[in-house]
């Protein structure tokens, strides 16, 4: 069987996918769902014309000269006092600027004496003042469908007058960790028996990427167990990933089992390494599996690109997921002439320059250089080596 390249893999994700239903949550819901529709502000930003600090609400027109102070103008309590010539009103950071006033003197070139006060320099109409609607008019479009929510987002949405967004239910994630000789640490290992890794990898790598919990469950390598974990994990979830059982060994039922429940198969083996026995497949419903080998190393890599852009796709991410940006390799490195080469790297940004260095223990089984590791680093296979200096795309881990 052919390996399907990387590229090729990324696309098809994207013809076969569709984002899920929508729902209106409250804005302080929203955090990491992605807007299924484009919100309005409900009011203008700034709602009204008010000081930008603490002063004096005058006319810049009288200059220099002395002035009488009739009034204050907090935030939340304008007055309707109207400035006149000659006139002050004392006012704070967010108040309203009072009729007949058309700049603010800031408190520090001011001197006051009881309710006289004389500016030590004049002021420029409009100084230290915000007018209504500068930034965004009511109806002003906050964000585009398609983006997913930050926190930043939140607080935009809120001072517009934003209660509620329109976004994609998040997709429900099910993890199966498939193997006999897998334990979660802590318990006592028996004869040619492991600790497991990808179980809380996957875990913490969705809930450090915003997916929230997924349901994490272990199953032994017997095909009836698989089969009704799996089905299961169907049913609940929109995403189901496996780890292990996806190659040619005896007990790698999960293409089998999956077949069995109606998945059918979109790909299997991508030329890419580590990760090549990577499985995908949907059920006409629209859940998806992502069968993913049973190396910690390769676990990471699939996370990082393949969930990565299926859940992108589920969520209804418009830009393309994994973002990989540019970055200059410090030292050269082998490539591969048959598969995609994903390496762990170092990232130095102190200069404003992504310069990147390739870490030792590669290998799929390999967890040790996380400690060190910035980057996961993309070299397409070709037969010439990567040389120092070479531009090379990476995404963060």
């Amino acid at each position: 069987m052919a390996l399907l390249a990387l590229e090729e893999a990324l696309a098809r994700y994207a013809a076969s996918l569709r984002p899920l239903p929508t729902q209106r949550v409250p804005v302080e819901m929203a955090l990491g769902a992605v807007l299924a529709s484009a919100p309005v502000a409900r009011v203008s930003l700034p709602r009204f014309t008010q000081s930008a600090m603490d002063g004096y609400a005058l006319r810049a027109a009288d200059g220099t000269q002395a002035r009488h102070l009739v009034g204050t103008s907090a935030a939340g309590s304008p007055t309707d006092v109207t400035v006149g010539p000659g006139q002050a009103i004392r006012i704070l950071t967010g108040a309203v600027l009072p009729d007949g006033a058309d700049a603010v003197a800031r408190q520090e070139i001011v001197d006051r004496d009881g309710d006289t006060l004389v500016l030590r320099e004049p002021v420029r109409v409009g100084a230290a003042i915000r007018h209504e609607g500068e930034e965004l008019a009511e109806g002003a479009v906050l964000a585009e469908a398609g983006q997913r929510v930050t926190s930043g987002l939140i607080a935009l949405f809120a001072m517009a007058g934003v209660h509620e967004v329109d976004v994609h239910r998040r997709p429900r994630v099910a993890v199966l960790i498939t193997g006999d000789e897998v334990l979660r640490a802590g318990q006592p290992l028996g004869p040619g028996q492991v600790y497991d890794a990808n179980g809380p990898l996957v875990r913490a790598w969705m809930v450090e990427h915003g997916y929230g919990e997924p349901v994490v469950a272990y199953v032994h390598d017997d095909e009836h167990a698989l089969e009704e974990a799996l089905s299961a994990a169907l049913e609940s979830a929109d995403l189901v990933i496996t780890s292990g059982g996806v190659s040619v060994g005896d007990r790698d039922y999960v293409p089998l089992v999956a077949d069995r429940l109606g998945v059918r198969r979109v790909f299997w083996k991508v030329a890419q390494k580590p990760g090549k026995p990577l499985w995908y497949g949907l059920r006409d419903d629209g859940k998806a599996l992502l069968g993913m080998p049973g190396n910690p190393g390769a676990v990471l890599v699939c996370l990082a690109i393949h969930a990565r852009a299926v859940l992108g796709h589920l969520g209804g991410e418009t830009a393309p997921q994994p973002a990989w940006r540019q970055g200059t390799l410090q030292a050269s490195l082998d490539a591969d002439a048959e598969r995609d080469r994903l390496v762990r790297m170092r990232l130095d940004l102190s200069d404003g320059i992504a310069r990147l260095w390739a870490l030792p223990r590669q290998e799929s089984h390999m967890l040790s250089n996380l400690a060190a590791a910035h980057v996961l680093a993309w070299l397409p296979s070709r037969t010439t080596v990567f040389a120092e200096g070479e531009r090379i795309a990476w995404i963060p881990l």
